[in-house]
């Protein structure tokens, strides 16, 4: 049970640092000149630590896809769901009674 529980807690805070990737992201898209400074800049450091690996991993199976102008980041869309399986498998692991 406890497992389960710290697994859970990983997870869902893999997934809260999943977020704000997206978020940062997004920033210099909508905000051209935007750079990140002082505490935020060590924040992204982190943010970007923590999820470049399984996002460098994905991108060599998973090849952005082209849409106009823009690519669409396949491999961040599967790494959300791959995580969200992953909680939802850890439910009903450690959960089921």
């Amino acid at each position: 049970m406890l497992v389960g529980v710290i697994i859970g807690w990983v997870l869902w805070i893999f997934m809260l640092v999943l977020f704000a990737r997206m978020i940062l992201s997004w920033v210099p898209v909508l905000v051209r000149d935007w750079q990140p400074r002082g505490p935020l800049l060590v924040l992204a450091e982190v943010v970007y630590s923590i999820t470049d690996p399984p996002l460098r991993a994905l991108r060599k199976v998973l090849k952005p896809v082209r849409v106009g102008n823009m690519s669409l980041d396949l491999a961040f869309i599967a790494l959300f769901l791959l995580v969200s399986i992953l909680m939802q498998v850890n439910r009903a692991v450690f959960y089921s009674y």
